[in-house]
């Protein structure tokens, strides 16, 4: 099951930015905190243990593709010890990723849930949130995808979550809800629309006039 196309280039340019710039951002949020408030040992500690988190992350994503087993054991101890830091979702997004290569799905699930929890991001959060929704199809859980999609998605997300609402209504047996939901996809999507999508809708437009006649 393919899963990840524009939304894992999306994650890895959230990932590049963090690398590139999350020490400085994170030092300029601590700074404008400390100035406001005036405690400097507040700022201190905050800078030291962001800083901190941020280099351990950097360990952790280093060893992805070396040793499996010994990356999604540091992977889940970084969730563990830092559950509060913006890198938990990035890291279960990552594991995640890992398990649907051995098609793991119920692994999957579980890194993707930990993603869309520890979120503190509504991009990453839709990111996670979408292709959780894919894998619970996939396992035939179609009630459980619903309410997955059911959450808020920022606006830009609504062509995805439409497409796979229409799946999990195919899936169902509720055509009709399943090509509204493509229809509201495809207005969603635009001049961007996937053809695969309009293959979809064409499909079901023919399934649904030959269950008429």
């Amino acid at each position: 099951m393919e899963i990840y196309q524009t939304e894992e280039q999306q994650v890895d340019a959230i990932k590049q930015y963090w690398k590139e710039y999350g020490n400085t951002l994170i030092a300029g949020f601590v700074i404008g905190i400390s100035g406001f408030v005036g405690i400097n040992l507040y700022k201190d500690h905050l800078l030291e243990q962001e800083v901190a988190v941020s280099d351990a992350y950097q360990t952790v994503a280093e060893t992805a593709g070396k040793n499996e087993a010994a990356y999604t054991q540091a992977a889940e101890e970084f969730i563990a010890n830092n559950a509060d830091s913006s890198y938990a979702s990035l890291t279960a997004l990552s594991l995640a990723k890992e398990a649907a290569e051995h098609k793991d799905w119920p692994q999957v699930e579980k890194y993707l849930s930990t993603a869309v929890e520890k979120a503190a991001d509504d991009g990453i959060k839709a990111i996670a949130s979408l292709r959780l929704a894919r894998v619970q199809i996939q396992q035939e859980q179609f009630d459980k995808a619903l309410t997955t999609l059911a959450g808020p998605i920022p606006e830009s997300f609504t062509a995805a979550k439409e497409e796979i609402k229409g799946d999990a209504y195919l899936k169902q047996g509720k055509k009709d809800l399943a090509r509204s939901s493509y229809q509201a996809a495809i207005a969603a999507g635009g001049q961007n629309t996937n053809p695969a999508l309009q293959m979809k809708l064409d499909d079901l437009a023919e399934v649904i006039n030959l269950s008429k006649s």
